[in-house]
């Protein structure tokens, strides 16, 4: 587990290469046992590959999503404050499986926060992106997570980095 913790990095250029259906439904499944409070799983995992889609999600956060636009796909964390009001921490559980799981599949990821950020013209981003995937209003948006093989070198952190 260490190896995938030091050899995992934010990963914002990804390569015009598809995602495997097998990689991403395992993905998915390790976001889907990750813990949470009282085990509620106020999540929903929204896969996004259409290039369409994308475009518009990545102007949503111009300063720190334009890469979204190049993604082969990404995952909307979604969260439901009605089943626990710990949904933010277990998304970010969630979130953060989901992306060792990518690194241990030998694909690059990066975080996006949506949640409490806003757009250039200092619109909510989170309202803009549930207006974008059509997600009930009673739902709420952590992130996205982009996902794919990566176009960039990134080096590995050493054991030495963290002793």
């Amino acid at each position: 587990m260490l190896k995938t913790l030091l050899e995992r990095r934010s990963i914002r250029k990804y390569k015009e290469k598809e995602v495997e259906k097998e990689k991403m439904n395992q993905i998915l499944a390790v976001g889907k046992v990750a813990p949470s409070g009282k085990n509620k799983k106020p999540w929903e995992l929204m896969p996004i590959k259409d290039n369409k889609i994308l475009k518009k999600l990545s102007m949503v956060k111009p300063k720190g999503g334009l890469f979204l636009a190049e993604a082969p796909i990404c995952i909307a964390i979604i969260g439901n404050e009605e089943i626990s009001d710990t949904w933010v921490e277990d998304c970010s559980i969630v979130s953060t499986f989901i992306q060792l799981e990518a690194c241990n599949q030998g694909l690059g990821s990066c975080w996006v926060q949506i949640k409490n950020r806003f757009t250039k013209d200092d619109e909510d981003a989170e309202i803009l992106t549930k207006e974008i995937l059509e997600i009930p209003s009673n739902k709420r948006v952590l992130c996205i997570i982009a996902l794919g093989y990566s176009d960039e070198e990134k080096l590995a952190y050493k054991e030495a980095d963290i002793l």
